[in-house]
């Protein structure tokens, strides 16, 4: 197959076009760096002109309510360009239990970017991912100082981005599902404990303090990021720390 992966130089989308490759398919990168800009239009026409499949991987460069009219402009643009180029599948990465919190800017735009695909004239496939193992350290930044990290006890199911990008490639190869595949890591944590174990593991002496209201993930309620009914992926936290 002829697979077109926009953002495909990212932490997922670089991991994505290597594993299709290797599988046998010819996947081709596409970003800003290579002259595609899915929100001017530059060169997106050309990218997915005769592709048989589409992984859109590009990402908000924000996180606030700016991130709903990138994904808004980004997937009018891209479908326009799949359906003329002739695309039969478009594949999105979303979050395991992103319409469960609609506090958050950053999910109802994700939320939204879903709804415009599902109701876009191409095929289409939704995988969505629990947490990256590869944000923890991002997380623990947002409410640290020197002595202490703060963070709440919601519930994470993390995974490590090699198992997402393995399934998004997965996804893109076969026949679209027009529904949502959700994928997830094998186990759950408080995201407070899981800072405790990341810290030991980096020797890092400074004391996690459980804060119900520290953190984009204190809005968050019950387990709703979590799901054990996903496809879980192998990789355990503790052997990904390793």
């Amino acid at each position: 197959m002829k697979i077109a992966v926009i953002g495909g130089t990212g932490l997922i989308g670089s991991q994505v076009v290597k594993n299709l490759n290797a599988a046998g398919h010819e996947a081709v990168p596409h970003s800003k760096s290579t002259g595609v800009d899915i929100i001017g239009g530059q060169g997106l026409d050309e990218a997915v002109a005769g592709a048989d499949a589409v992984v859109n991987l590009t990402n908000s460069p924000t996180f606030d309510e700016a991130s709903l009219a990138f994904f808004q402009t980004s997937m009018d643009n891209l479908l326009a360009a799949a359906r003329k180029g002739g695309v039969g599948h478009l594949v999105i990465l979303s979050i395991v239990g992103a319409d469960q919190v609609p506090e958050l800017d950053y999910y109802r735009a994700k939320v939204l970017q879903e709804k415009i695909l599902a109701a876009g004239p191409i095929p289409y496939s939704i995988v969505r991912a629990t947490q990256f193992m590869d944000f923890m350290d991002a997380v623990l930044s947002w409410t640290a100082d020197a002595d202490t990290v703060r963070l709440p006890a919601t519930p994470i199911q993390p995974i490590a981005s090699k198992d997402v990008a393995a399934a998004v490639a997965e996804v893109a190869a076969g026949a679209p599902l027009n529904g949502i595949h959700n994928i997830a890591g094998p186990e759950v944590f408080p995201l407070d404990e899981l800072g405790r174990i990341t810290l030991s593991h980096k020797g890092d002496s400074r004391t996690v303090v459980t804060d119900p209201t520290a953190g984009m993930f204190a809005v968050v309620k019950g387990d709703v990021l979590t799901d054990k009914n996903a496809r879980l992926a192998p990789t355990h936290y503790a052997d990904w720390l390793s």
